[in-house]
């Protein structure tokens, strides 16, 4: 089978190329590189056709989908707080961008598409876990650009009967994250800083609390929801069924780590959410169990960045 994995050079993509290449499929990428590093891909570099190009652009999107079987759509423009400052650019590369991949798609006889949702579409919700069936309130143009996407897979879905799924990803984290970004995740900042021997930096009081999910879980739910033929036309999270606030987090690797560097504490980030829990059981009864389970994926996490900055 051939895979197009949009946003291919970026964190999450790389990760799934890596993973079909090692199951022997055949891959394309495609990536405008403007978040995305084609160091990400320089271990199967030689073993992937890159198509150096915006999903902005429908004529680019067009001519990737060719002869394609599988699209694992990971492009975008990430951050809340991106989307916070600038909505307009994040609704055209967001929305637009999938919009023009569903149609290509469609057009070009593609068996399914799966598209990186976000549980940012259900915004601060008091329940938790998080399922499903609850009603979505997004609190940012982000978690906006995400559930607009989901309305449109399932109409490419209904209307079209073009086999479409949406994952809702519950902070993925792990190798290739970038901590240099100014809107990078908190893992790499995190690591990055005690390594370093500074004070990582936390916006609000910590408690706040996030499904944190390691990379590989991530991966292996893509492949899932590609593969099975009783996956289509719906959306499911994407998490490990567990919670941990920042300041847990933050003792958790400074065990592993082996410091006791205290963190710098900030005004909290607009559309920031508190709480974030995943229930997974909508998807384990197609066969979905996380793998790496989060103090081990932490410990993973920390060694290769330890490698990478030679701490």
């Amino acid at each position: 089978m051939k895979y197009l994995v949009s946003g291919g050079a970026g964190f999450i993509g790389s990760n799934i190329t890596k993973k079909l290449v090692e199951k022997g499929e055949s891959v394309r990428v495609l990536d405008n590189f403007s978040t995305g590093n084609i160091d990400n891909l320089q271990a199967v570099i030689n073993d992937i056709e890159i198509v150096d190009g915006d999903i902005r652009d429908f004529w680019v999107v067009k001519k990737a989908v060719e002869g394609i079987d599988y699209i694992l759509h990971q492009a975008a423009l990430p951050s809340v707080p991106r989307s916070v400052e600038n909505p307009l650019t994040s609704n055209v590369v967001n929305v637009d961008g999938t919009l023009h991949l569903l149609e290509a798609a469609k057009s070009a006889g593609v068996k399914k598409m799966v598209m990186a949702s976000s549980s940012s579409v259900y915004g601060d919700a008091e329940e938790l876990p998080k399922h499903e069936g609850m009603r979505p309130s997004p609190l940012s143009p982000y978690a906006v650009t995400k559930l607009t996407n989901e309305y449109y897979l399932k109409v490419y879905w209904e209307l079209y009967k073009f086999p479409t799924v949406a994952l809702r990803y519950f902070n993925i984290f792990g190798p290739q994250q970038d901590p240099n970004s100014a809107y990078a995740a908190v893992f790499p900042k995190f690591i990055e800083a005690f390594l370093r021997g500074k004070q990582p930096t936390v916006f609000g009081d910590g408690e706040q609390s996030r499904d944190f999910t390691y990379i590989d879980n991530c991966v292996q739910a893509n492949l899932l929801a590609a593969t099975n033929d009783d996956i289509c036309g719906d959306y499911f999270n994407v998490g490990c069924n567990g919670q941990f606030t920042l300041n847990e987090t933050l003792d958790i690797l400074r065990e592993i780590i082996g410091c006791d560097i205290e963190a710098v504490y900030e005004d909290e980030r607009a559309g920031d959410i508190k709480h974030s829990y995943a229930s997974i059981d909508k998807l384990a009864k197609f066969g979905y169990e996380p793998e790496v389970e989060f103090k081990e994926g932490v410990r993973r996490t920390v060694e290769y960045y330890r490698k990478q900055l030679g701490l």
